[in-house]
């Protein structure tokens, strides 16, 4: 199969495109034939080596979300060959950036018709992380603040659409062209990361959504009201520590199976969300992607065509 793999960690010029073994399947395993696969910001902190988990074995496959087509069906799956899914690769796996990926059969759902295999996989870990940070973690309630850094990210702008289906006020940064597309999500208020310094305009906020890392995850803790609390997921494997003892920092166990991404399909179908902007990249420009991404000045989600 053809995949993109790193041979060793560094920038975005260590990665390489090329022949792989084909994945084997076990029992409760089922093998995907990939139509598409994301870019997500753990994959360029994986290769460059700033993830918690380094990698020690090589050639080593990135890529954690994908659609596609089951291919082959190991002993106790419950699933069939020819049956459409989509999903996220377990906990500690990657290899979506392949041709082929084998998965446990019970974390993977089936991809409704009404989703391409592109907007189910755009769909699929922007989907389950949101839902995990707002719902399950920040236990987001109907009339509080909340404002998400990064709006126009493919995590982010899901987060905007469930945190207003529950009723929250939302507030959001973002660059100023990307403020229209922002906007039809349904923040509102936007703030302009460029012009505005977030901590000088906000306060007595009830929870905090930190899509962006650094320095801005840090001083997302100040704009908090005594009880607040923030959730970050581009801070690595921990959340950060907040300077004052009145704040909760929070980092949300992003699980993965059937059920969560059923909830994000009913969510979708209700019109409560929809698939975010998608830029598509053919699996051979994973380098000219991961640059895009590290940049962090994207809207909506990278995806790889694969078929």
């Amino acid at each position: 199969m053809k995949a993109a793999y790193l041979e060793a960690l560094g920038g975005p010029e260590v990665l390489q495109y090329g022949d792989q073994p084909d994945p084997v399947c076990g029992p409760g395993q089922v093998v995907v034939d990939i139509h598409a696969a994301t870019v997500n910001a753990a994959d360029w902190q994986v290769r460059s080596g700033r993830y918690g988990n380094p990698v020690s074995t090589f050639p080593y496959i990135l890529g954690r979300d994908f659609s596609g087509v089951v291919s082959e069906v190991g002993d106790g799956a419950d699933l069939a060959v020819g049956d459409e899914v989509f999903g996220v690769l377990d906990v500690g796996d990657e290899g979506a950036y392949a041709e082929k990926v084998v998965i446990k059969s019970s974390i993977i759902a089936k991809k409704p018709s009404s989703l391409t295999h592109i907007e189910a996989a755009a769909i699929a870990l922007t989907g389950i992380t949101a839902k995990i940070t707002i719902e399950d973690t920040l236990k987001l309630q109907p009339g509080e603040t909340i404002l998400i850094q990064g709006g126009a990210g493919g995590v982010a702008s899901v987060g905007i659409q469930i945190a207003k289906h529950i009723g929250a006020k939302v507030i959001t940064t973002a660059s100023a062209h990307n403020h229209d597309y922002i906007r039809g999500l349904g923040a509102d208020e936007i703030i302009d990361y460029n012009a505005v310094d977030f901590t000088t305009v906000l306060s007595d906020i009830d929870a905090v959504f930190d899509t962006a890392g650094g320095e801005v995850a840090d001083r997302s803790f100040q704009v908090l009201r005594p009880g607040g609390r923030a959730a970050f997921i581009a801070s690595g494997p921990t959340a950060p520590t907040p300077e004052r003892s009145d704040v909760t920092g929070l980092r949300p166990a992003v699980g993965r199976d059937r059920p969560h991404l059923e909830r994000v399909l009913e969510m979708h179908a209700a019109g409560a969300i929809k698939v975010p902007d998608v830029t598509l990249y053919s699996l051979s420009d994973v380098v000219k992607a991961h640059k895009v991404s590290e940049a962090r000045h994207l809207k909506g989600k990278l995806v790889f065509k694969i078929r």
